[in-house]
């Protein structure tokens, strides 16, 4: 998949941006609080009918106007071109277009521009709570399996109901309560076989990744831990739901599992630095990338977002060597130092651009 170009009004401090890119690299310099990361959300917008960075769609409209447009033109491995575009104005919903035709569900369009962004914000992965392991495991799992992401949204939708059911004043019938839980139990074990399926095929492309840019010196695990995997969940269900009733929520159930990260057998929360953290965290996002490229059909986008920051020299050159090859497609890179975009520019042979990024304003410095 390649983004041949975009135009972006009013998106965060962008007010009127029209870029053309490279097929191969893309190079974004400036300051920090630019607009570097703001380019490269918009290009995640147009792929996740979301912010990467927000989630309230409205705050992403520049402050004092009324709306927010992305355009994007895009063509895929196939040789087909297509042009998605999606815009909110302030108090209505947003729209989401490919070739000018809405979509009747947002639902619909993921998984069609395949993405994968390295950034800052992933060190949450990490430092944060278990749903954002989750996301990370839905996020990849829904850009090629559309059943898996209808049974992720009948699961919470289903979940919903019986958190509501649980906090009511009146006790609903336990037959009710029977009937969601067995639809709970039955869109569950599809995602739980979905995010197995994932981690299984996973671990290894993430182990060879982690490897490669750490020369081996430290062992990491990484393992998926489920309700699922102890036995019936609508058995569970039906026997914590006493407990349940106490503290007004659903303790059982694949909305509660864990992605187990470790590293010389230990949590890599406790035990990681700041360069182990990133060097792990890079690793399982270029494995990502890898898995989506063989499972989906279509090359991703890949967006680096200043991912060189609390890595060594060694570990620097080593993702540049990898991003660099013929196994990645199109990039996007931003970063603050000249000398590490300089570097990754030394190593390609093909095309490159590279732009200068300031207060929003974004123009070509070089291309090749």
């Amino acid at each position: 998949m390649l983004l041949n170009n975009i135009s972006v009004l009013n998106y965060r401090n962008l007010s009127d941006v029209s870029l053309a890119f490279s097929g191969k690299i893309n190079c974004f310099i400036g300051s920090n609080g630019m607009g570097k990361t703001n380019l490269l959300d918009a290009i995640y917008y147009l792929s996740f009918c979301k912010s990467a960075i927000s989630t309230v769609d409205s705050s992403n409209i520049t402050h004092g106007e009324p709306f927010f447009m992305i355009q994007g033109n895009y063509t895929s491995d196939s040789g087909a071109d297509d042009e998605f575009s999606c815009g909110l104005k302030r108090g209505e919903k947003k729209q989401f277009k490919r070739n000018k035709k809405n979509y009747d569900r947002f639902s619909d369009h993921i998984g069609t521009i395949p993405l994968v962004m390295v950034s800052p914000a992933d060190n949450e992965l990490i430092a944060g709570g278990s749903e954002e392991r989750r996301r990370f495991m839905d996020v990849v799992i829904s850009q090629y399996d559309r059943e898996y992401l209808a049974s992720l949204i009948a699961y919470n939708r289903a979940l919903q109901q019986r958190n509501a059911m649980l906090r009511a004043e009146c006790q609903p019938d336990a037959e009710l309560f029977m009937l969601v839980e067995e639809m709970m139990a039955a869109e569950a074990q599809r995602v739980y076989e979905g995010r197995a399926r994932f981690i299984d095929e996973l671990v290894p492309i993430f182990e060879e990744f982690h490897s490669y840019i750490t020369g081996n010196a430290e062992g990491v695990t990484l393992r998926y831990r489920s309700d699922v995997s102890k036995g019936s969940l609508a058995d569970a269900l039906c026997s914590s739901r006493n407990d349940d009733y106490r503290v007004g929520y659903t303790t059982k159930g694949v909305h509660r599992d864990e992605l187990v990260m470790q590293l010389g057998g230990y949590p890599i929360k406790k035990e990681g630095s700041q360069g182990q953290n990133k060097s792990y965290l890079v690793a399982l996002k270029l494995a990502q990338f890898d898995f989506l490229r063989r499972k989906g059909g279509e090359t991703p986008l890949l967006l680096l977002d200043d991912i060189f920051d609390k890595l060594d020299s060694q570990r620097v050159e080593k993702i540049i060597n990898l991003v660099s090859g013929d196994k990645f497609g199109q990039i996007f890179v931003t970063d603050v130092n000249r000398e590490h975009i300089d570097s990754i520019l030394d190593c390609i042979n093909g095309e490159y651009k590279l732009f200068g990024v300031t207060a929003g304003n974004i123009t070509l410095i070089k291309e090749k």
